[in-house]
């Protein structure tokens, strides 16, 4: 029978004491100097270390030719070139790929390279790890490697984080497929939602005021938490940088912290549940988006039915519920946020709903002037029982961005609420669908039209066996040249004919010719 195998033992590495070492030197250069080091203090170092005393006697040789500082000499390594750096980056941190191009490159005369695992190692100390990730795949890639710091939780309405998310979901909007947005604004301390927007659409400024009510709002119709934060953390996105909202935000003096964009690491709270509603809400709804597909990337289940709009709008505010009161969370002591919110003894400073309502608002700009129509902004007429006996009198308007079916007005002298003002004259909604349906039917119309347009301008060829100039597949007839040229512009070239160019058709026997002009012998016999 083969002998078994002998054991192999692992050898860590040691730390580097290098340090240490000249820490313990100077501590025996010391005693030396005061005529106190003894053999048995050189034999008491060596042991710590584990080394011959010899060695020692080596490191204080080294100390005292560097002027009492232990200096050992470091070992020779490969260090890479700013060239061999360029070639580590063009290869998108392949260093493999980098030393192959430079071994094809190099000249006599120059320099020698290293070998393969040489420049490998050479690599790994110039490069760390985020650096050659980002190398790889970008500044996505980098940041994994980062370090973030955890900011301590504080007190509840310390601070709030708000972002938009979109939904990994299809929904049915109005016939038509959509993806929804959702904002909101989540409480850092306790992890409670304390207000949301949903959208069928891209989101922008309309959709942070009606969060920023849903959020700093705490009656019946609202949930339990809101109130004042200190400050609020938003990222780079122009629609949360915006005047409006700034207004909104400043006229409670709520401080709003503009993160650096891309930097989703410095708002954690908020994208955690981002990541939260993706994983425990909309992976489990039909028309998710990044469901297994089948070979050549098509759904499972093509034909599944999705959600309307108001359906997935349900969905999530029971998802909401359910995050503030149902689920618990490790870092809250295993507490859900409401239990986290109860606990806080922290004062909640409430807003008046009449202030937030008209702070949440934009305003139209100069004072507008009731007439008998109502008030007249952009070409609409807005009109209110309220109004009557107050013809001339100057007003504020004040509207929510792309709601601009009911308007607010106030005194532009005092700021007080007149009351809401309504669009007359609205459309009915069978003339919206009716308007609707044409506007597609143009679309459609427009779309065959560039289509038909980009499938005759493409030319294919016949298939050869022989070296041959290519033969063109489509060759057309005059006729049907002409019918394309029509169809294209719809013009008839005769009608853009300069005059010469085409001879007039010869006159029937029916005409009535025109005379000759009168010779001179014909002037003279008169």
């Amino acid at each position: 029978m083969p002998a078994p195998p002998s054991p192999q033992f692992f050898h860590p590495q040691q730390p580097d004491q290098t340090a240490l070492r000249a820490s313990a030197v100077r501590r025996l250069l010391h005693l030396q100097e005061c005529q106190q080091l003894t053999g048995e203090h050189v034999k008491v170092v060596a042991a710590a270390f584990a080394v011959d005393r010899r060695t020692i006697t080596r490191w204080l040789d080294n100390a005292r030719a560097h002027q009492g500082t232990y200096t050992p000499q470091g070992r020779q390594r490969f260090e890479l070139t700013a060239p061999m750096l360029d070639a580590v980056a063009r290869w998108r941190g392949n260093a493999t790929a980098a030393h192959r191009e430079l071994v094809a490159e190099h000249r006599p005369g120059q320099p020698p390279l290293p070998s393969l695992p040489t420049f490998h190692r050479a690599v790994a100390r110039a490069l760390s790890p985020g650096r050659r990730a980002g190398l790889r795949a970008g500044e996505r890639a980098r940041r994994r490697f980062d370090v973030s710091g955890k900011r301590e939780r504080h007190h509840r309405n310390h601070a709030w984080e708000t972002d938009h998310v979109e939904a990994s979901v299809k929904v049915s909007v109005g016939g038509h497929i959509r993806k929804p947005w959702i904002t909101w604004f989540v409480d850092c301390a306790t992890d409670a939602i304390c207000g949301l927007a949903i959208t069928p659409q891209t989101p922008g400024r309309e959709s942070i005021l009606v969060a920023v009510r849903d959020a700093l709002l705490r009656d019946g119709n609202h949930s339990p938490f809101g109130g004042i934060p200190t400050s609020i953390r938003v990222d780079g996105g122009k629609d949360f940088l915006c005047a409006t909202v700034g207004e909104a935000l400043g006229a409670f003096a709520v401080d709003r912290i503009e993160l650096p964009p891309y930097s989703p690491q410095m708002k954690g709270t908020v994208e955690a549940v981002n990541g939260a509603i993706k994983k425990t809400l909309f992976a489990g709804l039909p028309g998710y988006t990044h469901a297994p597909t089948l070979t050549g990337g098509k759904p499972v289940d093509p034909g599944q039915p999705l959600l309307p709009f108001e359906s997935f709008v349900a969905l999530v505010l029971d998802w909401v519920r359910w995050w503030n009161f149902e689920h618990t969370i490790a870092d809250l002591d295993g507490r859900t946020p409401a239990q986290a919110w109860a606990d806080d003894p922290t004062p909640i400073f409430d807003v008046d709903p009449g202030d937030l309502h008209t702070y949440t608002l934009e305003r139209a700009g100069k004072p507008l002037t009731i007439n008998g129509s109502g008030v007249r902004w952009r070409k609409r007429d807005y009109i209110a029982d309220w109004m009557h006996g107050h013809v001339g009198q100057k007003v504020h308007l004040r509207y929510m961005p792309h709601h601009d079916h009911r308007v607010e007005l106030y005194d532009p002298e005092t700021g007080r609420h007149l009351g809401p003002a309504t669009m007359a004259q609205q459309a009915t909604p069978a003339q919206i669908r009716d308007l609707k349906r044409a506007q597609q039917r143009e679309a459609d119309r427009l779309r065959a039209a560039l289509r038909k347009a980009e499938k005759n301008r493409r030319t294919r060829f016949a298939a050869a066996t022989d070296p041959q100039p290519p033969q063109p597949l489509d060759n057309l007839t005059q006729d049907q040249a002409y019918e394309q040229l029509r169809d294209l512009d719809g013009t008839d070239l005769t009608i853009q004919a300069l005059p010469g160019f085409i001879a007039p058709p010869d006159p029937s026997s029916g005409w009535t010719l025109p005379l000759d002009p009168p010779t001179p012998a014909d002037q003279e016999d008169q």
